[in-house]
């Protein structure tokens, strides 16, 4: 896999008839190895290690109802109240960051209505904060650490 513009962690990889698999620590298990999971795996170690949010407040790949299409957000970072503060949506490495993924992320949060949307290929972040009251983005220059948020 593409080293990523992320921090490198103790990646545990292993191989089981001809797939490679990933392991997810927040759900504790094995997961098929694609670029996407890649991307997804190291930004959550990069949230848990890096940036200090708790693991118990990680939900991966959460379903997400969008009219009548069922969805599945990458990462929803929740509050100690339970509401989604982060939504991160990840791409693969090869998969360049445009309006087309941009408008994604947002669409899917104006269902979860978070405070914080990411959007990531592993190789660029892009970090927005939504003021619902107001209608209005600010772009950021960096992921806020969880005591910010």
């Amino acid at each position: 896999m593409e080293e990523l513009n992320l921090p490198a962690y103790a990646v545990q990889v292993k191989q089981a008839d001809d797939n490679f698999y990933i392991f997810d620590f927040i759900r504790r298990k094995y997961l098929v190895l694609t670029p996407e999971e890649w991307v997804r795996q190291h930004f959550i170690h990069y949230l848990v290690q890096h940036l200090q949010y708790p693991k118990g407040l990680i939900s991966p790949e959460r379903g997400l109802k969008y009219n009548t299409l069922n969805k599945r957000t990458d990462i929803c970072v929740f509050d100690t109240a339970g509401q989604v503060s982060m939504l991160v949506e990840c791409k693969a490495t090869s998969i360049k960051i445009t309006e087309t993924t941009i408008r994604q992320a947002t669409t899917y949060n104006q269902n979860i209505r978070a405070k914080y949307v990411v959007l990531t290929n592993g190789l660029e972040h892009y970090c927005w904060q939504v003021d619902f009251k107001n209608n209005t983005v600010f772009p950021l220059a960096s992921i806020p650490v969880y005591q910010q948020v």
